[in-house]
């Protein structure tokens, strides 16, 4: 965890937004998103591949692949890709909380539950720090993720395409 890089910084340590954004790019599944763009394909592919355990069967009962593989691969890729998508909104959203936690000239914090709510007003070097932060590290995975969003949607329209023409 950073320290405050201000004195008086009424906020606990672990809610402060930098330490927060500081956390989620040292996560597991977060810091995938930050890797170059084949590393990250690849990983998207391992979860998609990982979730044919569950689509495959499936999609075997649907349409035996022995009479329609056609069918079986169009309607298992489409169900494995569901749990690839349930990941990329949990990213999505994980990375825009942040996003949206650095861009605000105030924070929400808790000072020890849920009934103690208090908000801190950054100072205007904070506030400066805290959005350069989103728009050269954080905005760049939000556009990513948008844009595998886009190639996932793209996949679904070539699949339906597929399906009609078989």
């Amino acid at each position: 965890m950073i320290r405050s890089s201000v004195s008086n910084c009424p906020v606990p340590t672990d809610q402060q937004p930098l330490n927060e954004y500081q956390e989620l790019k040292t996560s597991w599944l977060f810091r995938d998103t930050t890797l170059h763009w084949r590393e990250y394909i690849t990983k998207l592919f391992w979860i998609w591949g990982l979730s044919w355990l569950f689509a495959g069967p499936i999609a075997a009962a649907s349409f035996p692949p022995h009479k329609y593989i056609a069918h079986f691969l169009l309607c298992g890729a489409a169900g494995a890709s569901v749990g690839l998508v349930l990941i990329l909104v949990r990213l999505y959203l994980g990375w825009f909380y942040v996003c949206d936690r650095l861009c605000s000239p105030t924070v929400f914090y808790e000072e020890s539950g849920w009934y103690d709510g208090q908000t801190w007003t950054k100072p205007q070097e904070i506030l400066n720090r805290d959005r350069l932060i989103v728009s050269y590290e954080i905005k760049p995975i939000l556009r990513r993720l948008q844009f595998t969003f886009a190639g996932l949607a793209g996949m679904y329209v070539i699949g339906t395409i597929g399906w009609h023409l078989f």
